[in-house]
């Protein structure tokens, strides 16, 4: 039976040839996709705060490992998993002090509609006629999602 690892974001540093980029006028930022929204604001904060620009590049976790290890100058790597900030540590091309969780996941059950959803979640159960959606997706599993095509 396979364990299963709760979902944790971590923030990676970067070593490379531009690694003493972090502290000059811009810092370049490899942002995992699902983080797009929350970081736009933050840089816009950051920029505000500091005077100095975050240079966001959006993407796929996986993607950004091969970039980083093909030497793309990322300073800073938000990931969408906690394996490929470990991966990079482990071979090198990452500080291990730098790495902290940034963000954790949770499931929220939520509706415009007072009173439609209660803290037992019985909205699920009883299956109302109601018009809603979910959407529920395991980040920590993505890449061993069969493709459905």
């Amino acid at each position: 039976m396979k364990k299963s690892i709760p979902c944790v974001f971590f923030l990676s540093v970067i070593l490379g040839s531009f690694a003493g980029a972090a502290l000059a006028d811009e810092v370049q930022v490899a942002v995992a996709a699902n983080f797009t929204a929350p970081m736009k604001r933050i840089a816009a904060d950051f920029e505000k705060d500091t005077g100095h620009k975050a240079q966001l590049i959006y993407g796929a976790t996986g993607t950004f490992y091969a970039q980083i290890k093909n030497g793309a100058p990322f300073e800073v790597l938000l990931a969408a998993d906690s394996a490929t900030p470990a991966k990079l540590i482990k071979e090198g091309d990452a500080i291990a002090a730098s790495r902290i969780t940034y963000a954790i996941g949770k499931l929220v059950l939520w509706s415009t509609t007072p009173g439609l959803v209660d803290d037992k979640g019985s909205v699920l159960r009883e299956r109302k006629s109601l018009e809603w959606r979910m959407a529920i997706r395991n980040w920590c599993h993505t890449e061993r999602l069969p493709s459905r095509r």
